[in-house]
């Protein structure tokens, strides 16, 4: 039996590392490994990359679609997504119909190339994703402050002297909004050349342990560290005169008089960290030649995950490091035309039915999706899209989520797997395997702290009649459209409009030209792929078709660079990124002054009493769908509760003692783990599991059930800026079960 090699990009997280696989003549991929030849990972590889063989061969994923439970053919599954979704629309309107995108949509090419159609085809406004259950926050601030939601800086890790990171734990996570390949190896590097590594987080995590200084802070409180970090610059002069952000600053004044209360002795008790220390972390952060500050999710999913989001970004700022090298940069994804300009950011564009809660991004926030779902009256939810997803268990009070999807009159899932959110489905619309479908990370290079671009060819050939999970997106919003014809018209539609908007555009490398002429130019492969040759065309780095002689192009991208190319260091471009309405970096917008108003109030709150809980990140998981993979469920991945020693005594608790936590939502039982990696009056339960429910087909997962964090976690508890949840600092109770 022979091998051969195919190249390609992780699927599986953030980090874009390269992987090297070894196939049989079967097209099984038998061995993984990290591809040497990759100019960003340089042949790092983490042990969820070293699995993809197991999950792309695992006997539990779906190969054939789901029809009432029962396996059916691409033609009847399609036909009965047409009738039913008609139906629905036909009897309750569009708005009756709701889509929801998962965290996995992101790591693919054809999921932002095609699920945002699927949405528009419909014409919904009932749209939701996994991005309020991690990182809206962020888009929010950067939305206000940059007027782009998705001009997200990322810290310069290969050039900074000095990282400050709050609820961000990499050495585990691998990063996030971020991307990073060896995150362990960069941070060790800012050590090794004279830097230093700050984590500010509730739990000393494995990134905390590798720092230089690990500061423990009380779950929900960082805008109150952040704010008197931005109170003591201000206070001792510490903000610096950067030149290249002379005159491109509004608000600073705003700023200034909305940091006088919170000095560090105003938020010591509040927040655990004593005042000496925040004192003596702003100098440091002013002090650094090259400085930036980096907050992930542990900022996001807490009440005040936007001020959190915001001032993070206001210190990169005062501290004179946005958009310089070593600070925190806009990376410069090859695919995204500089040209176009975007309107500048809004929110609140229309509101939930329920709950009234705004609009951000196109998108509702999940935590009121059960809302929609289970309150009558016109507009009521009676029909869910899910793609990529596992609401069931990532949801807040996810258990009521989970019994709402049993009352639809139709569901359709596009996923893998008959998971815990699926088993409700009608239709279940199964992708490729990994090493069938192509791959190219529009989401990601935008937040890669290198400029970088990777194409990956299928490395086995799709069997005859089985559609890729392209063409399974593209007939989805034909279908959604009324239409349901040749999924290539929706991509030459797309493809057509684009060069034509291109061609018109004073600012583009093909103004002026024949978009007609233009479209003969593009790739020769699939319809995604000629959408990808236009984007890397039109893009910085493209050949303008023709132009530019030696531009970037899907061909030369494929043939030239199987291993990834370099497009360089990060360099200042905020010129190209701000479209706010002033054309200036807006520190101080009005809807954030506004809510700082909470954290005002919250000073003069009594001192917070009880436990508070925390999700926690592992290494080889990655939220609920990398469990049924027999590598990833085994020695520290475990599903435990972990508290601190102090609080297990006093409670009576021993390691491994059965634990029942309780919170407004719900009750769960876990195994503890006492460790002094947990700050007292915290405890921690990671995210994803919850396997136990019946009708499920992952069989690995059953067997490793853990149990679901969000069982506990409120999903009346949001950020009321963005929406997104609150799944750190909530209140419970801890009591022992009797053995």
């Amino acid at each position: 039996m022979g091998e051969r090699m195919a190249f390609r990009t992780c699927p599986l997280c953030e980090a874009l590392c390269g992987l090297e696989l070894t196939l049989d003549d079967a097209g099984t991929v038998t061995r993984v490994r990290g591809d040497a030849k990759d100019p960003f990972s340089q042949g790092f590889i983490c042990p969820k990359g070293a699995t993809l063989g197991s999950l792309d061969g695992d006997p539990d994923r779906l190969a054939e679609p789901l029809v009432g439970g029962a396996a059916a053919g691409w033609d009847e599954a399609f036909e009965t997504v047409r009738r039913e979704l008609a139906a629905v629309i036909a009897k309750h309107g569009r708005d009756s119909v709701a889509v929801y995108i998962g965290n996995p949509t992101a790591h693919s090419l054809a999921g932002p190339l095609y699920a945002g159609a699927i949405v528009k085809a419909i014409r919904t406004r009932n749209m939701f994703s996994a991005s309020t259950a991690d990182q809206m926050p962020k888009h929010v601030s950067c939305g206000h402050m940059f007027g782009d939601p998705l001009a997200i800086p990322v810290p310069d890790l290969d050039r900074t002297d000095h990282l400050l990171m709050l609820g961000a734990n990499p050495l585990e996570s691998n990063g996030s909004l971020c991307s990073a390949p060896d995150f362990p190896g960069r941070l060790k590097a800012i050590r090794a050349r004279g830097g230093k590594v700050v984590v500010v987080d509730p739990r000393r995590t494995r990134t905390a342990a590798l720092a230089d200084e690990h500061l423990f802070i009380r779950p929900g409180t960082d805008a109150f560290l952040l704010m008197a970090l931005v109170h003591t610059l201000f206070a001792e002069d510490l903000t610096a005169s950067a030149e290249h952000l002379a005159g491109r600053v509004n608000g600073l004044d705003e700023l200034r008089g909305l940091a006088v209360d919170f000095a560090p002795e105003r938020v010591a008790e509040i927040t655990g960290v004593p005042a000496g220390t925040i004192r003596r972390t702003a100098r440091e952060l002013a002090a650094a030649g090259r400085a930036a500050v980096y907050g992930r999710i542990g900022t996001c999913t807490q009440a005040y995950g936007t001020l959190n989001s915001w001032l993070v970004d206001v210190l990169n700022v005062l501290t004179g490091n946005l958009d310089r090298p070593g600070g925190a940069m806009f990376p410069r994804p090859a695919h995204a035309p500089v040209y176009r300009r975007k309107k500048p950011f809004t929110t609140g564009r229309w509101r939930s039915r329920v709950r009234g809660l705004p609009e951000v991004s196109g998108e509702l926030p999940v935590a009121t999706l059960v809302d929609e779902i289970e309150t009558p009256g016109e507009g009521q939810v009676k029909a869910l899209i899910t793609i990529g997803g596992n609401p069931a268990l990532s949801a807040p009070n996810s258990d009521r989520l989970d019994r709402a999807l049993a009352g639809l009159e139709f569901m359709v899932s596009v996923d893998p797997y008959l998971n815990e959110t699926t088993r409700h489905a009608h239709v279940v619309l199964p992708p490729p395997r990994p090493a069938q479908t192509p791959h190219y990370d529009l989401a990601l290079v935008g937040l890669a702290v290198r400029n970088y671009a990777r194409f990956s060819v299928p490395a086995v050939p799709l069997p005859d009649g089985r559609p890729s999970e392209a063409e399974i997106l593209a007939r989805l919003a034909m279908i959604a459209s009324g239409t349901d014809g040749d999924p290539a018209a929706l991509d030459e539609l797309i493809i057509n409009t684009t060069l034509t908007k291109a061609a018109a555009s004073a600012g583009s490398p093909v103004h002026g030209r024949d978009p007609e002429e233009l479209r003969k130019m593009l790739d020769s492969g699939t319809p995604t792929e000629q959408r990808l040759d236009m984007m890397l065309r039109l893009g910085p780095y493209g050949d303008g078709f023709g132009a530019e002689a030696s531009g970037l192009t899907l061909t030369r991208l494929r043939t030239e660079h199987p291993h990834g190319l370099d497009l360089g260091a990060l360099e200042p471009r905020l010129d190209e990124v701000l479209c706010t309405t002033s054309g200036r970096v807006e520190l101080c917008p009005s809807t954030f002054a506004a809510d700082v108003d909470r954290l005002h109030a919250a000073l003069n709150d009594p001192a917070p009493t009880g436990m508070l809980l925390i999700g926690r990140r592992h290494l080889r998981s990655n939220n609920s769908w990398l469990h049924n993979v027999p590598e990833l469920v085994r020695g520290s991945n475990t599903c435990t509760l972990q508290l601190n020693p102090a609080d297990a005594e006093r409670l009576g608790i021993s390691t491994g003692d059965c634990v029942r936590v309780t919170s407004r939502t719900g009750t769960v039982e876990a195994v503890a783990e006492p460790t002094d990696t947990v700050m007292p009056g915290v405890v921690s339960l990671p995210h994803g599991w919850g396997h136990d429910r019946p009708g499920t087909r992952t069989e690995v997962a059953h067997r490793n059930a853990g149990v679901n964090v969000n069982s506990v976690t409120d999903d009346q508890e949001i950020d009321p800026l963005s929406g997104n949840a609150v799944f750190n600092g909530v209140p419970v109770t801890l009591e022992p079960v009797a053995r």
